[in-house]
């Protein structure tokens, strides 16, 4: 085997998939190259004792040395395997004679020259005469009559629909319509479930074995949570899985983005089953390997397929005649396997003899290796597509052009030297004055000038018999000329009441349809509009144009081929509209007042020149003109008597006259408006210092000063608090007493009003801010509010003053920023802080207050949870029922109330599994409720709620029992064995396997007494001997069904009756004789095995005979269960009976009855399996 040469490399891709080839150097030498499999190794699963063999074909350079090898033992044995090398076909071949189970393996091929290696597998199954059918067979469970596989469901929610009807054949399920809405369900169901882990899922593809011996599956799935656990379960068995980079790694999974790939390496019949891909705990898809395939055919290829040589686009065929007819066989292309479709034509033979295979419209990408295989034996072909005479490497392509314009038409030919024609609707065409004929080479072009109307058409060129096609359109869209277009863009200017025009001429195919439009509003004819049209122009007049017809002017041409916009604008001159208020008073004293006010909102269409005003003193009737002012909206009045109050007009002017007025409200001397109500900035037992905001407005005038006043609290006279000079400083004060202070500010014109009182304040010194509180501590909490209390902090002389008041503070844990629960202080040393969200932690503190400040704050030493003083779980109502029966259909409601804090997690479970959908829980703070609208036989079972918090838990169960009046039963059939008796038998009620409590009753009237009589009740069995029959007398029977609701409609026997004969009475005195009826004791019914789930009843009988009657006990794991009241022991006419009220896993075991007397001794036993208790190996 040569050596690998120097240097290092790394992995390649092949051509073919399956295939590993590494390259042992960074460069190759020139001409040479790795070796690499044309056609690798096809998976066998063959019958034993047969012949099985690989096939390969390899390449590279030098070439390559071929070897073999097998997973799991070697392959020296030449007796065994045979490997040689086919020199006709290039193939290398091993061959293994007389295969047997043991070499049934994984196979590898090894092609290897000095510059690289390539290795391939190919997996080789062996079927040991029926085994395969028995795998299968050990792998089915069976069901019971009436019950369904539950991969039944796994496998359909999966499916797509076409395969339906084939799974539900495969599961023996034939009431379709109930299978479609049980699986609707389901199928919510599951996208519930689906969608805590998901958000979608789509595109599943079923299990599908392929050429290479592999089984592939694959979904999409977008995961909400990356770092979800994917699992995946073989028939409910979890499987590891790697990522498909090693080959001796049994099951794979490859992601590429949301698509996830599993894969099955070397398929054997062992693989068979249900895989299931699950996301933590919730299946997301189910598909099956189905294992039990049809037997191999043994079939001989009487003509093997022929290599085949075809013109590219044409079509090829293979063809084979087997030996014995086979319905279909496998045909692969290059090692992947092909199917009947557009590329492929697969047909058959009637006697299904002859099988074909045809490629349709062959390229280079169609040459190869074309394979059939039938059942064991396989037949080979290779395809080459020849490249024949010249042929088009680009066709034509369909054109459009634009009247007047030119259009052009090409092709590339394969070949520069050949020459084609050129046709027009079948019209050969010629170079002329209009159309120019160029080729280029292998290129060929038609060029068509200034197109018209008449060249449209079909144009086709042929060169050696090959033609290409295609199709000109010439289209005629409108145009509008370039000086037509600038002319009609230019803007028309008319005045108010004036009569505008627009008009454009344009050119196109008609039919053309036009729209005029006005500020994106279609023009119609009518209300001053009026259009004219014509097939090159269109007019539109606009009469009487008012200033609000003002816009830009729009008209739209249409035809066929496009669309073309022009625009324009109209511009109506009229006279302004009026100024904008409000009039805005800029300076205001006794002898100037100045104002300003807004341009009008519209000039007219050109701008305005001048302000027209006009004055009317207070009083007066009469306006004096004031004149025209510039432009500028603004004016200064000079010219006023003192204290007097004016009014103004005000009209715009442009070229087209006067606007109306704007009057102004009366303007007189404003005095200034009042400022802020002062604040306290310190105060001291000399003096206080003050500080406000100033006016909002300062009617015009600029302040000049402030007068500040003061009183004393209590007091309705304010004084002079500031010199001149110091406005922000007041000495005149007393110490100890209580001040308000007001502020005005002056103007030229003198103060105006006076600002709200401040705040009271002492004239005194500052204080110390006070101390820490005492003995913080809860007094009661809930979910929402927490009540605090605390001491009042220690009045320290000169360094920490009494305390006037308190804020609590609150911080959630999750935030920095504390927020204060009382806007302002609280005297009382107690506060219950609301608005909490429940169960939310947060850090609590409380500071107090004084005039001097707020004083350090005061803290729990941990978080507080907003909840009430927890409380362990506990059931509140003593009466609740332990037991329910409903009747099928009705409403279930089972309601539950309790204790709990903090508020407990509330789960409800039937027989231990979290309850159904369908089924309703409403929780709320003291209870729980169970509610089930329509109750089916299916809600039968134990439910248990369990309450749990952080401080403990509490459970309550209920047994709840859903019947229906039940099913009489059916034919009673009479017989007698013994004189004097008579024993009834009648088939079950349809109910008896769908509710385990349900029992018989029998009642007998005879023709003497004419009374029903009950002769047995809670009878278990369908046969029941009733003795005392008297002859004579006529009889009637009634068998009842009896459950938990109630009896069913009866079954009534036939009548039995005995005729009494007179005859002859004849007395012979027997002969006594002494008769023995001991016997030592014998159990003739021994007790059944017993499967019951827990919280449910169990009832055990067996029947003994003996004389004197046996002593009976009763034994669970050898303890004597005689004395233990827990279990109900009957012993009547020797049935022995033991009867558990509720299940539990204490109850599993084995059970005795031994049956003692002076004679003798018997006993048997059974055993007792409660359903989902798992048994724990010693026991």
């Amino acid at each position: 085997m040569p050596k690998p040469a120097g240097g290092t490399g790394g992995k390649k891709r092949s051509r073919v998939p399956g295939v590993m080839v590494t390259q042992y150097v960074e460069e190759l030498p020139p001409g040479s190259t790795t070796p690499d499999f044309i056609r690798k190794p096809i998976a066998l699963t063959i019958q034993e004792g047969k012949l099985a063999y690989f096939k390969a074909v390899v390449s590279g350079y030098p070439v390559p040395d071929v070897s073999w090898a097998r997973n799991k033992g070697d392959i020296s044995n030449s007796t065994k395997y045979v490997s040689r090398f086919d020199e006709k076909n290039e193939e290398y071949i091993l061959e293994i004679p007389n295969v047997d189970s043991d070499q049934a393996d994984t196979y590898k091929c090894f092609a290897i020259n000095p510059f690289g290696k390539a290795v391939c597998t190919a997996a080789l199954n062996v079927i040991e005469g029926r085994e395969f059918m028995k795998v299968a067979k050990r792998k089915e469970k069976q069901w019971k009559e009436g019950e369904i596989d539950p991969r039944f469901w796994e496998v359909l929610l999966s499916a797509p629909k076409k395969d339906y009807e084939r799974i539900c054949q495969e599961f023996g399920v034939t009431d379709f319509r109930w299978m479609l809405r049980k699986l609707n369900q389901k199928k919510k169901e599951r996208e519930a479930e689906q969608s805590k882990y998901v958000e979608k899922i789509h595109s599943l593809k079923q299990i599908e074995v392929k050429t290479d011996g592999t089984a592939e599956f694959e979904l999409d799935m977008k995961l909400k949570d990356l770092n979800s656990k994917i699992l995946l379960f073989k028939d409910g068995e979890m499987l590891d899985y790697g990522d498909g980079t090693n080959e001796a790694t049994k099951h794979n999974m490859q992601k590429f983005g949301e698509t996830y790939l599993f894969s099955i390496r070397d398929v054997s019949p062992e693989d068979a089953g249900i895989y299931q891909v699950d996301v933590e705990e919730v299946n997301m898809f189910s598909t099956s390997l189905n294992c039990c395939v049809p037997p191999v055919p043994d079939v001989e290829f009487n003509t093997t397929l022929k290599d085949t040589k075809v013109i590219e686009g044409r079509d090829a065929v293979f063809e084979c005649a087997l030996s014995d007819p086979v319905p279909q066989i496998t045909w692969c292309a290059n090692d992947i396997s092909v199917e009947h479709g557009k590329k492929y034509n697969i047909t058959v033979s009637e006697d299904k003899h002859v099988h074909k295979l045809a490629v349709k419209n062959c390229t280079e990408e169609d040459k190869g290796v074309y394979t059939a295989i039938a059942g064991l034996r396989s037949s080979q072909g290779t395809l080459n597509v020849e490249d024949h005479g010249v042929h088009f490497l680009n066709g034509l392509s369909d054109a459009a052009a634009n009247v007047g314009e030119s259009a052009e038409l090409s092709c590339k030919l394969s070949s520069e030297d050949s020459n084609g024609l050129w046709y027009k609707d079948g019209k050969k065409l010629e170079s002329n004055d209009g159309i120019t004929i160029v080729k280029d080479g292998a290129h060929h072009r038609l060029i068509i000038h200034d197109c018209q109307e008449r060249d449209a058409g079909k144009y086709k060129f042929e060169a050696e018999g090959r033609k290409s096609e295609a199709a000109l359109n010439v289209k005629d869209p409108p145009k509008i000329d370039a000086d037509a277009l600038s002319k009609f863009s230019k803007p028309v200017i008319v005045k108010a009441g004036e009569n505008a025009s627009f008009k454009l001429p344009f050119s196109g195919k008609e039919p053309i349809k036009i729209q005029w439009f006005k500020e994106d509003e279609e023009l119609l004819e009518g209300h001053g509009v009026r259009i004219e049209k014509s097939s090159t122009d269109s007019r539109i007049l606009l009469n009487k144009c008012q200033r609000k017809d003002t816009g830009e002017i729009k008209i739209k041409i249409k035809n066929e081929f496009a669309t073309v916009e022009a625009t324009s604008k109209l511009t109506v001159l009229d006279r302004p509209t009026p100024p904008q208020g409000p009039v805005e008073i800029v300076e205001s004293s006794l002898s100037v007042i100045a104002f300003k006010w807004r341009p009008p909102k519209d000039d007219g269409g050109c701008p305005v020149t001048n302000y027209n005003l006009e004055r009317q003193q207070l009083g007066r009737n009469t306006w004096t003109k004031i004149g025209d002012i510039p432009g500028q909206p603004s004016y200064r009045d000079t010219n006023l008597d003192r204290g007097r109050k004016y009014c103004y007009r005000i009209r715009a002017k442009n070229v087209e006259g006067f606007s109306e007025s704007l009057t102004t409200n009366d303007i007189a001397a404003a005095f200034p408006g009042s400022p802020a109500p002062p604040k306290i900035v310190s105060a001291f037992k000399d003096c206080i210092n003050l500080a406000w905001l100033p006016p909002s407005s300062t009617r015009g005038g600029s302040i000049i000063g402030y007068n500040v006043e003061k009183r004393k609290k209590g007091s309705n006279f304010w004084s002079q608090a500031n010199p001149k000079n110091d406005p922000i400083r007041v000495k005149d004060v007393i110490e100890g007493v209580e001040y308000e202070f007001r502020v005005s500010a002056i103007n030229t014109c003198g103060p105006g009003e006076p600002s709200g009182p401040s705040e009271c304040t002492i004239a005194r010194d500052p204080k110390k801010s006070p101390g820490k509180i005492k003995d913080l501590k809860i007094t009661g909490s809930s979910y929402s509010s927490l009540s605090l209390s605390w001491t009042k902090p220690k009045e320290v002389k000169g360094e920490e003053d009494e305390a006037k008041g308190y804020f609590v503070e609150i911080r959630p844990t999750d935030q920095l920023e504390w927020s204060r629960c009382n806007t302002n202080a609280v005297i009382q040393t107690s506060f219950t802080v609301v608005g909490l969200k429940s169960m939310a932690m947060y850090w609590v503190r409380v500071i107090a207050v004084n005039e001097g400040g707020e004083g350090l704050p005061q803290s729990f030493d941990n978080y507080i949870i907003a909840m009430p003083p927890p409380v362990k779980p506990k059931f509140t109502d003593k009466k609740m029922k332990s037991f329910m029966v409903v009747k099928a259909g009705n409403t279930v409601r089972v309601s539950v109330s309790f204790e709990a804090s903090p508020l407990p997690d509330i789960t409800w479970l039937k027989d231990g599994v979290p309850v159904a959908k369908h089924v309703t829980i409403n929780n709320f703070e003291k209870g729980s409720q169970l509610f089930i609208y329509t109750s089916e036989l299916s809600d039968t079972g134990v439910y248990t709620v369990n309450v749990k918090n952080m401080v403990g838990q509490d459970t309550f169960t209920i047994e709840i029992r859903v019947t229906d009046d039940p099913k009489p039963p059916g034919p009673v059939e009479l017989e007698q064995h013994v004189q004097g008796t008579v024993t009834l038998s009648w088939t079950s009620s349809p109910d008896e396997k769908q509710d385990s409590h349900l029992h018989y009753m029998v009642m007998k009237r005879d023709s003497v007494k004419q009374t029903w009589l009950t002769l047995v009740d809670c009878l278990f069995n369908n046969k029941f001997t009733v003795i005392n029959i008297l002859p004579g007398r006529e009889y009637n029977f009634r068998v009842f069904a009896k459950n938990d609701i109630g009896l069913s409609e009866p079954s009534v026997s036939p009548v039995w009756g005995t005729t009494k004969e007179r005859e002859k009475f004849t007395y012979s005195m027997p002969v006594s004789k002494t008769l023995d009826f001991q016997a030592s004791p014998k159990f003739i019914v021994p007790l059944k095995r017993h499967a019951a789930p827990p919280g449910y009843e169990c009832y055990m009988s067996c029947a003994v005979t003996g004389n004197p009657t046996p002593h009976i006990t009763w034994y669970h794991n050898n303890v004597s269960l005689n004395t233990n009241p827990n279990y109900y022991i009957t012993n009547v006419c020797g049935v022995c009976s033991l009867l558990i009220l509720r299940v539990g896993p204490k109850d599993m075991g084995e059970y005795k009855v031994v049956a003692e007397s002076p004679l003798g001794y018997d006993e048997c036993s059974t055993k007792l399996i409660v359903k989902g208790i798992l048994l724990e190996p010693n026991k």
